[in-house]
């Protein structure tokens, strides 16, 4: 396979997988402890989800953004670019 779509697809992994990883933490956190809902009272535990969601948001696209700006320019063509 081609370096550079090899690279290419494990960027693609790389960001879906921590994005889905991201995704049921914060499912399991809010729907099953139920810190999500505000039904009832509100907590400092509502507070607390609430900001590390948001937090550990900023902290994923960081990462995501920091992984795509690995990827060469389009059209690149360079072989010792792509070594990994």
């Amino acid at each position: 396979m081609e370096p550079a779509i090899r690279l290419f697809l494990k960027t693609i992994v790389q960001t879906l997988s921590m994005m889905v990883l991201w995704m049921l933490l914060n499912a399991f956190f809010g729907i099953k402890l139920g810190l999500m809902f505000l039904d009832e009272e509100i907590t400092v535990w509502h507070g607390v989800y609430y900001f590390g969601m948001v937090v550990s948001f900023y902290f994923v696209m960081r990462y995501i953004i920091a992984k795509w700006k690995l990827l060469p320019p389009l059209g690149r063509m360079d072989e010792d670019y792509y070594q990994e």
